[in-house]
């Protein structure tokens, strides 16, 4: 199986500080390519894979000024699709923007949609819905519009999280830095509970930063410690008496409260979106509808047990579980394609009494059976790439513009032996074009 998978430009994948969809398609990437899976990430130039990787943008336009972000992102997305041919499927994680780019391609577009920035971009998810294929990142996040594969919790690397068995003294904001995300909450939580509040995050509403939140940091009582990743990530995380993700919108899934949970901190959050697919209320933290019940959990912190939030996370949130789930909805797809088959595929082109046409696309390295027919005669013409043709007793190099008869009865075998796409035009002559009439005598995939 061989994975396209399209990650954003925004930031690097995986993401220096922040960067939450950059850090799931990393962390995807990773563990497919640590079970076996041949995944070609096309990120920045300067992202980290075990993969191949593949790039026409060197940096992350959030991390440089002079990239113009459409135009690599343009750039960017077609250069995935450029190589579409090349690839099982493609794994679309940067919104709907490749989603136009599908109908140009036979092979299948996946799109995980990491949540709705607004009602106004449901018309390309809509016009697109069925053509592709969507997987949803928390049963809450669904529009019902649209249809999907799946259902998929991200999950994270536990490696990158080690256990605290017991917390600090401080509450605990971790995200970006805008009204969204409840920042004065956690402020208001922290004084009412004479609690200390750390808040950890990029600045993304300048003006909240400085109107409604300045004024309270102080750096005791309320200390502001910018965006934080790696090592630091975890201590802060760790050492905290509770995340507050005090939130005033729809939560899509909430990366943050499961890195939380890995460190055995819990979590109070607003019962908003999917908080209630991931928190266990009175169990892994406590999930509130206002500032005053938030105030009374922080009270109630000492009934939780920090192993419960470790544990949850095992069994619910790992890369391995989010790796293996998506396999499962790769090979579906892959099951449902018409013509699918595990050296490439073809499409039917036109079908009469006496002759059917075909298009074949054959995988780099890939071949077809030994086989030959009892009601049919071939002729094969090469459109691009090179090919190894196997006619009776010979074996003859083909490569673009040149053709090859095959005639009925005979033995009969076509490889890929170049890196690249093979796509020929097969012509089929005879009385009867059915499946059940290639007989198979060497098979690379058990099918004789």
């Amino acid at each position: 199986m061989k994975i396209a998978m399209l990650s954003p430009l925004s930031w690097r994948t995986p993401p220096r500080q922040y960067g939450p969809w950059e850090n799931v398609v990393s962390l995807l990437t990773e563990q497919l390519v640590a079970m076996g899976v041949d995944v070609t990430l096309f990120a920045t130039g300067d992202s980290h894979t075990q993969g191949k990787l593949a790039w026409v943008c060197k940096h992350a336009w959030s991390e440089d000024a002079s990239i113009n972000p459409k135009v690599w992102e343009s750039l960017h997305i077609a250069e995935v699709f450029r190589h579409a041919e090349e690839f099982d499927l493609i794994h679309n994680h940067f919104d709907f923007l490749p989603l136009t780019y599908s109908s140009f391609t036979a092979t299948p577009v996946i799109t995980t949609i990491h949540g709705f920035s607004s009602a106004s971009i449901l018309p390309v998810y809509q016009k697109y819905n069925g053509a592709t294929q969507y997987v949803a990142i928390s049963e809450a996040d669904k529009n019902e519009t649209l249809d999907y594969m799946a259902t998929i919790h991200h999950g994270i690397d536990l490696n990158q999280f080690s256990y605290q068995q017991t917390g600090g003294d401080y509450l605990l904001f971790f995200g970006r830095i805008h009204p969204d995300k409840g920042v004065h909450d956690a402020i208001e939580v922290a004084r009412q509970t004479g609690r200390r509040l750390v808040i950890a995050g990029i600045i993304q509403d300048e003006a909240y930063y400085h109107e409604q939140l300045e004024p309270y940091i102080d750096g005791n009582r309320v200390e502001y410690i910018g965006a934080v990743g790696g090592k630091k990530r975890q201590a802060v995380l760790g050492n905290a008496l509770a995340l507050l993700h005090l939130i005033h919108f729809d939560e899509p899934f909430g990366l943050s409260m499961v890195e939380s949970m890995a460190c055995g901190t819990p979590v109070i959050a607003y019962r908003r979106g999917s908080i209630p697919e991931i928190i266990r209320d009175g169990k892994t933290g406590y999930i509130v509808d206002d500032i005053n019940a938030a105030v009374q959990a922080v009270d109630r912190l000492d009934s939780l047990n920090r192993h419960d939030c470790r544990a949850e996370v095992e069994q619910r949130f790992t890369s391995q579980r989010m790796a293996r789930d998506y396999l499962a909805v790769y090979q579906k797809v892959l099951d449902q394609r018409e013509n699918y088959r595990p050296w490439g595929h073809y499409d039917d082109l036109l079908e009469r009494a006496d002759h059917k046409l075909k298009e074949i696309i054959v995988k780099p390295g890939g071949r077809l059976s030994l086989q030959k027919h009892q009601h049919r005669a071939e002729h094969w013409t090469i459109i691009s790439g090179s090919a190894e043709v196997t006619v009776g007793e010979q074996i003859i190099s083909l490569g673009a513009g040149q053709s090859i008869d095959v005639p009925k009865g005979s033995l009969h075998r076509i490889m890929n032996p170049g890196d690249v796409p093979l796509v020929l035009i097969e012509v089929q002559m005879g009385d009867y074009f059915g499946e059940d009439d290639i007989i198979r005598l060497e098979d690379d995939y058990g099918r004789n």
